[in-house]
């Protein structure tokens, strides 16, 4: 070793170079927000979103391959957000019913997700039809989204608060089915109250699990 001690990194107004770095980053991220959630993910060009965030086109290609990682970073930020949200609101329902525990996973999913029409827009448009490799990506976190809900249907019909039954096909629609009504409401500059959304998907999911499929009785004369 030759005893002597590492150059000290280079620090600019108080900041390190790792700090520096991550306020761009941070900025690209909330340039792509605010891009992508407006004038959508097509019409965005790297040079647009370069001057957005105050950085040169070199250092956007430092932190991002191209708009594609961008807008992919975004999408696992808010389906990582509105994750935790539905778990944290579900298990401090824990001991409530089940009308109740879903009633507080929908609200929690939507204030999330729809709050903001830009993170809605880049959750449930703007990552659509991208590219292949994307659309890979966007389907893994639909399964995620389509386990989770069969877990909280598993936990219902254990509870006997549910029909035992096959429900593949249930949460697949189900899932559809709020991706386009939260869309919709938060598109629409949200001109319905929250409760209303929250009240109708909550009806829409109980009624799903709780009752028996058509051809149930059907089947069974």
């Amino acid at each position: 070793m030759s005893g002597r001690n590492p150059a000290p990194r280079r620090s600019y107004g108080g900041r390190s170079a790792e700090e520096r770095r991550a306020e761009r980053r941070e900025r690209l991220l909330a340039a792509g927000l605010e891009l992508f959630g407006t004038r959508g993910y097509a019409a965005t060009s790297i040079e647009r979103l370069c001057a957005t965030a105050s950085v040169s086109t070199r250092n956007f290609y430092e932190e991002f391959s191209g708009r594609e990682e961008l807008l992919t970073a975004l999408h696992r930020t808010i389906n990582e957000r509105a994750r935790q949200a539905l778990a944290d609101s579900y298990t401090g329902a824990a001991d409530a019913g089940l009308a109740a525990r879903v009633e507080r996973a929908v609200r929690a999913f939507v204030t999330v997700t729809a709050s903001d029409p830009r993170w809605a827009r880049i959750a449930f448009v703007e990552v659509i039809g991208v590219s292949a490799e994307l659309e890979r990506y966007r389907l893994g976190w639909r399964t995620q989204w389509a386990e989770a809900m069969q877990a909280i249907v598993a936990e219902a019909v254990a509870r006997g608060e549910a029909v035992d039954r096959d429900y593949r096909l249930t949460v697949i629609a189900i899932i559809g089915a709020v991706n386009n009504l939260v869309h919709h409401w938060s598109a629409r500059g949200q001109d319905v109250p929250l409760d209303d959304i929250t009240a109708e998907l909550t009806h829409l999911i109980l009624a799903a699990v709780t009752a028996p499929r058509p051809d149930a009785s059907e089947d069974a004369t």
